[in-house]
């Protein structure tokens, strides 16, 4: 009998509880305030985590190739950390001007991620070295994926010259068409040079500074991420604690916040992202989110992904994460965004950077990351 009532009262709370707006894994509907994704990394797991292998170097053409090895992710006192490494360490220096890395593998979680610019298999040369870092990116478009929601995610960002973690999220299909035209939330991005002076504002914009954005456009030539980018300060530097990077992601906006305070809001008008950009109709260009709602293209269920890149030149030399422009304090940059043999000339001048990577101090370290339904 007692067990009766109780199982009528869990009936009875389950029917009152409060609708979310939040929906996962291709739909499903949770309690509003549901905890719909936890993992504090007290293992490794792949179940729900799956590695990037490639040597693309995504779409800023970085020097890193990505790999699913214990040296570049691994958990350490329920701490997963992403550590980028030298590849000559594991191949040797002359590995990188005549070997070749093959990222194609048997198994099913063993196969290359993405075969763009040469990602699957490389021949090293003189002019085109292979790609002198190894690090890790790791995913969940296979395990989990949610519309709308609260993302909590503790980490202590890294230190080192050219290094650049992110914890983001991008669409588990591209509804609306190629990037950027499907959306892209950064959660939180940095860059790993302890003093990296950016001219323009004379802010210091290395391990002292966080920034938060959301990419999206008509086109890729059209990303307007300026006007959804939002960054935040801190003399002590975000590589000397862990700290709690948030996004609440509604039906209205979305807000990110750097340990519970806000750094920024994105709450588009009536005529959405088309009019928050201020696309000109008359152009070649249609309005890729017509008819849809105004959060549009962030109306999917997005992903999670964690990563630790390092350098690039950007695409076509338009420049990238670390413009030429940049005064870094420790030396100058070893190499230029328009050069042709950036890879050559970014391992070459090792001797600026590699003494500014100390041990687990170059990881991202991540201590949990929460999903909240809304």
């Amino acid at each position: 009998m007692f067990a009766a009532l109780l199982l009528s009262a869990g009936l009875a709370l389950a029917v009152s509880a409060e609708p979310s707006v939040t929906t996962y894994n291709g739909g499903k509907v949770p309690t509003a305030g549901e905890l719909i994704f936890e993992d504090n990394f007290d293992q490794l797991d792949l179940a729900t985590w799956q590695h990037e292998l490639t040597l693309w170097g995504g779409g800023n053409n970085e020097f890193e190739g990505y790999n699913n090895n214990r040296t570049n992710s691994y958990i350490r006192d329920g701490v997963l950390y992403l550590r980028p490494t030298l590849t000559a360490e594991r191949y040797g220096e002359d590995y990188l001007y005549s070997g070749t890395l093959n990222m194609h593998g048997g198994a099913p979680f063993d196969q290359c991620t993405n075969p763009l610019n040469y990602g699957c298999e490389r021949q090293g040369s003189y002019e085109h070295i292979l790609n002198p870092i190894m690090s890790a990116a790791m995913r969940t478009p296979l395990s989990f994926s949610f519309k709308y929601g609260r993302v909590e995610a503790r980490a202590k960002m890294p230190a080192g010259d050219w290094i650049w973690p992110a914890i983001w999220m991008m669409p588990v299909r591209e509804v609306y068409g190629n990037w950027p035209t499907s959306g892209e939330i950064d959660i939180v991005e940095s860059r790993g040079n302890r003093d990296l002076l950016r001219p323009s504002d004379n802010l210091q914009i290395g391990v002292k500074q966080v920034a938060s954005t959301m990419h999206w456009g008509a086109d890729f030539p059209s990303n307007q991420w300026p006007r959804t980018h939002y960054e935040l300060n801190d003399e002590a530097g975000f590589d000397a604690d862990f700290h709690v990077y948030g996004v609440e992601w509604t039906p209205e906006g979305i807000t990110f916040s750097v340990d519970g305070a806000d750094i920024g809001n994105v709450t588009p008008p009536e005529g959405g992202f088309w009019e928050l950009g201020e696309f000109d109709q008359d152009t070649w260009r249609d309005n890729p989110w017509q008819g849809r709602s105004k959060m549009a293209p962030f109306d999917q269920e997005f992903y999670l992904k964690l990563n630790v890149a390092v350098g690039g030149t950007g695409v076509a030399g338009s420049g990238t994460f670390f413009e030429d422009s940049y005064i870094n304090g420790n030396g100058a940059k070893p190499w230029n965004n328009t050069s042709p043999t950036a890879y050559r000339d970014f391992w070459e001048g090792r001797d600026q950077w590699l003494p500014t990577w100390t041990g687990d101090d170059t990881a991202m370290q991540v201590d949990y990351i929460r999903v909240y339904a809304l």
